[in-house]
C-alpha cells in the first residue's frame, strides 16, 4: 500500500450528511427522500430486514455489512477498520504485527497468496507468491470470506497452524506447519558481495528511508571506507507501505528532479514530491530487483529511479497498484482507508494495472516451481473491483512472455550444482561486475 495517514476530515459535504440523520432509528426511516434518497431507501431495507427476517439480527452486524459493502463497491483497498484490524494497520506500519507474514487475497472463493513478506513465519515454511490456501487445520476454505480466513490465521504468538497448500506446477497439495508470532520486521537488511552492496527493503514502514541512509554506511564502513563499486536495491516481496517512506528512499539516490506526483478527485488531492540535491551512492550503478509481489510505495521507487535513468530494473513485472489510500481517524479505536488519489512516476506513467515493467526481464530460475507459479501470479488487475488505469493498456502488455530465452536455459537442479540460491540476484550482481568490466576496459557491458 501507499498510504498517508489523515485526521478526520470534516468537510462541507460531511456535515451536511451528518446533519441529515436524525438521532434516533425511527427517525433515521424519516429521512426526507428529496434530500437523501440513498438514506431512506437503506433504512427502509434495515426496517424490513429487523421486521421481517427468519431469525433475529443485530443492528450493529447489518450496519457494518452495509458499511463494508459500500466501501467494497469502491476498489479493494478502501475498508472500515475498527478494533483489530485498525490497530493491525497501524502496528504494521510501525514496523510490528501479530501474525504469519502473509499478504493473501480471495480468487473464486479461494485464498490466493500475494506474498510473503520476508523472514517472517510464513517465508520460513516455504510459503510462497501464487499458492493457494486450501485448509486450515484441516478445515476447508473455500466459498468463505477473506476476513474468515485471516481470522483462522490469526491467534496466540507460539501457537502452530496447519496450512495445506497447493502450488501450480505440482500434482498434489501439500502441508505446512507455521508457528504464529508476533513480526518484528526489520525492513532493511544489507550484505556484501564482493565490492557490491546489497540492500534488502522488505517493506515500507517508518523510518526506512533513514535505514537505508545507515544500511550505505555500513557498507562503505565494510569496504574500508570506499564506495562500492555497485548497490543492489532488491524490493521483491515488497508490499509497500508509507508513501512519505518512499519518497524518502528514493531522495537518497536522486540529484534533482520529480519523485514522484499523486492526483486525485479534487485539487487539494493533486502534490508533487521532487529530489533534494545529494546522491549518497556518488553515482555509483545501481540495480533494482522487483517481482509480481513489489507493490505500491516499491513500485514509486523503482519507477522513479528508472525513469530518471538512475537505475537498472531487473526481475519481472510488479503487483501495479497505482493507488494512495488515506487513514482518516473515525474514533479512538476505527479508521477509514479510502483510496483518495492516483500515483505517477516522473515521467507521467500510472502503474495502476500495468505495474513497472524491468529493463530486464529475469526469471527466477533458482526456484523449480517458478515458471508455473509466474503464469498464476496475482496482481492489481487481477483483483476484483480494481481501478482502471486512465491511459488505455493494450491487453498484450499485461500478458507474462513465457518464451524460453537462451539466456536462462538452465534448471534448478544445475543452478543448486553450481551453488546458486538466488538466480535473480546472482545475474543482477554479474550484470553490475560485467559493468565494471566494460567500462574499465572501454568495451560493452552487452
Amino acid at each position: 500500500m501507499a498510504i498517508r495517514f489523515a485526521p478526520l476530515m470534516r468537510s462541507a459535504a460531511l456535515v451536511t450528511a451528518l446533519a441529515l440523520l436524525p438521532a434516533t432509528t425511527a427517525g433515521l426511516a424519516a429521512v426526507d427522500g428529496r434530500s437523501a434518497p440513498e438514506f431512506g431507501k437503506l433504512m427502509l431495507v434495515y426496517q424490513r430486514v429487523q421486521a421481517y427476517y427468519v431469525d433475529d439480527v443485530d443492528g450493529d452486524k447489518l450496519i457494518r455489512g452495509a458499511i463494508d459493502g459500500m466501501l467494497a463497491s469502491l476498489d479493494p483497498h478502501s475498508a472500515y477498520l475498527d478494533g483489530t484490524a485498525a490497530e493491525s494497520l497501524r502496528t504494521q506500519t510501525e514496523g510490528s504485527y501479530g501474525g504469519l507474514g502473509l499478504s493473501v487475497t480471495m480468487e473464486d472463493g479461494v485464498v490466493k497468496v500475494i506474498a510473503p513478506t520476508k523472514n517472517t513465519p510464513a517465508d520460513r515454511a516455504g510459503i510462497k507468491a501464487g499458492d493457494y490456501i486450501t485448509h486450515l487445520n484441516g478445515k476447508l476454505l473455500y466459498g468463505g470470506t477473506l476476513d474468515d480466513a485471516v481470522d483462522l490465521m490469526r491467534g496466540r504468538p507460539g501457537t502452530a497452524i496447519d496450512i495445506t497448500i497447493f502450488r501450480p506446477g505440482r500434482d498434489e497439495p501439500f502441508d505446512v506447519n507455521v508457528e504464529r508470532a508476533i513480526v518484528e520486521l526489520t525492513p532493511v537488511e544489507y550484505k556484501i558481495d564482493g565490492k557490491i552492496g546489497i540492500i534488502s527493503v522488505s517493506s515500507f514502514s517508518a523510518h526506512v528511508g533513514r535505514e537505508v541512509q545507515k544500511a550505505m554506511a555500513g557498507i562503505r564502513t565494510d569496504l574500508g571506507g570506499q564506495m562500492p563499486e555497485g548497490i543492489v536495491l532488491d524490493f521483491r516481496s515488497n508490499p509497500g507501505g508509507l508513501l512519505d517512506e518512499a519518497v524518502a528512499l528514493s531522495d537518497l539516490f536522486l540529484e534533482k528532479g520529480q519523485i514522484v506526483s499523486q492526483r486525485g478527485r479534487f485539487a487539494r488531492d493533486n502534490e508533487s514530491y521532487s529530489a533534494r540535491p545529494g546522491d549518497i551512492a556518488k553515482g555509483v550503478p545501481i540495480i533494482v530487483l522487483i517481482d509480481a509481489g513489489t507493490a505500491s510505495a516499491s513500485e514509486i521507487v523503482a519507477g522513479a529511479l528508472q525513469d530518471h535513468h538512475r537505475a537498472l530494473v531487473m526481475g519481472e513485472r510488479s503487483f501495479g497498484k497505482g493507488s494512495v489510500q488515506t487513514v482518516i481517524q473515525i474514533s479512538a479505536d476505527s479508521a477509514l482507508k479510502l483510496t483518495t488519489a492516483r500515483y505517477y512516476t516522473p515521467s507521467g506513467r500510472s502503474v495502476q494495472e500495468g505495474g513497472i515493467e524491468p529493463d530486464i526481464k529475469v526469471p527466477q530460475m533458482s526456484d523449480p516451481d517458478a515458471r508455473a507459479r509466474a503464469k498464476s501470479a496475482i496482481r492489481e488487475s487481477d483483483l476484483r473491483g480494481h481501478l482502471i488505469n486512465e491511459i488505455d493498456l493494450d491487453d498484450e502488455e499485461l500478458e507474462e512472455d513465457n518464451a524460453k530465452d537462451p539466456r536462462f536455459d538452465v534448471t534448478a537442479e544445475e543452478l543448486e550444482k553450481e551453488g546458486i540460491e538466488d538466480f535473480q540476484l546472482h545475474y543482477a550482481l554479474q550484470t553490475l561486475r560485467n559493468t565494471r568490466l566494460a567500462r574499465l576496459t572501454g568495451g560493452s557491458a552487452d
